[in-house]
């Protein structure tokens, strides 16, 4: 439970290196925007380091990738007021959802 919640949080921190460096291509003079965005990304490589320690990076990377989607999807529409183009695509959210459940039945591979 401790790694899907650190994957969750480092997920989070990916969202805020995002819209950071999203920001900053609307509006290049908001150097603030770019260096929250790369100190992001610097957290987020430490944070998956540290997430390496506890399993193997396919499972590490597998689950990180679909948290990530989760997380930025539902960010982006709530703060971001993005969304989906059809509901193919909330059905591939879905499918990714059930992924993730399957991925974390049994043990964690090391």
């Amino acid at each position: 439970m401790i790694f899907l919640v650190s994957i969750v949080i480092l997920s989070l921190i990916e969202y805020v290196g995002d819209s950071s460096l999203k920001e900053y291509l609307k509006n290049t003079t908001k150097l603030n925007k770019l260096i929250i965005g790369i100190a992001a990304y610097i957290v987020v490589v430490k944070l998956l380091i540290e997430a390496f320690k506890n399993s193997n990076v396919i499972f590490t990377n597998t689950i990180w990738d679909a948290v990530s989607i989760i997380v930025e999807t539902i960010l982006a529409v709530l703060i971001l007021h993005q969304t989906l183009n059809n509901v193919y695509q909330w059905v591939g959210l879905f499918i990714i959802i059930i992924g993730i459940i399957f991925l974390n039945i049994g043990k964690r591979p090391n």
